[in-house]
C-alpha cells in the first residue's frame, strides 16, 4: 500500500514537472513570437527600402 508521504511526494513531483514543461512550452511560443516579429520588421523595412529606391530610379 502506498502511504500519503510518498503519494504526496509523486503528486508534488508531478506537479512540479508539469509546471516545468509549461514554462519551457511558454518559453518557446515566445520566442518563436520575437522571432517572427523582428523578421517581419526587417522585411518591412527592407520593402520600404526598395520602394524608395524604385521611386529615385524613376525620377
Amino acid at each position: 500500500m502506498v502511504s500519503a508521504k510518498q503519494l504526496a511526494d509523486f503528486g508534488y513531483k508531478a506537479f512540479s514537472g508539469s509546471m516545468m514543461l509549461l514554462t519551457l512550452y511558454g518559453g518557446y511560443l515566445c520566442s518563436i513570437r520575437a522571432y517572427r516579429y523582428f523578421q517581419n520588421k526587417s522585411a518591412l523595412k527592407q520593402l520600404e527600402q526598395e520602394q524608395i529606391n524604385g521611386e529615385a530610379i524613376k525620377d
